[in-house]
């Protein structure tokens, strides 16, 4: 059975910092492009950032470019997120998902996801 488990969540100051990790498990990733994505209260799905599968190519919304890092660790089947300088409106929940070259994102496969809350 494929799972995604994101972890890292939690409430933070803006300014501050957080990790999240998203752990695949039930197939190899390697060949895979990872995302994140969130979703705010009363807001649709967005993405916030991607990786392909060798780690040499990311892509980011505008809204987190300079702020955000994604990177990944194929060995370990995991994808990272790295949030600095965050700001209220990053607080969302936040999404793992994995998905084939050439398919969609919402083809793809997907966590539960794991709430960030950035306080003023």
């Amino acid at each position: 059975q494929v799972q995604l488990v994101e972890s890292g969540g939690g409430l933070v100051l803006a300014g501050g910092s957080l990790r999240l990790s998203c752990a695949a498990s039930g197939r190899t990733f390697s060949s895979y492009f990872m995302g994140w994505f969130r979703q705010a209260p009363g807001k649709e799905r967005e993405f916030v950032a991607s990786i392909n599968w060798s780690g040499a190519d990311t892509y980011y919304a505008e809204s987190v470019k300079g702020r955000f890092t994604i990177s990944r660790d194929k060995a370990k089947n995991s994808v990272y997120l790295q949030m600095n300088s965050l700001k209220p409106e990053d607080t969302a929940v936040y999404y793992c998902a994995a998905v084939q070259a050439g398919s969609t994102w919402e083809r793809g496969y997907w966590g539960q996801g794991t709430q960030v809350t950035v306080s003023s």
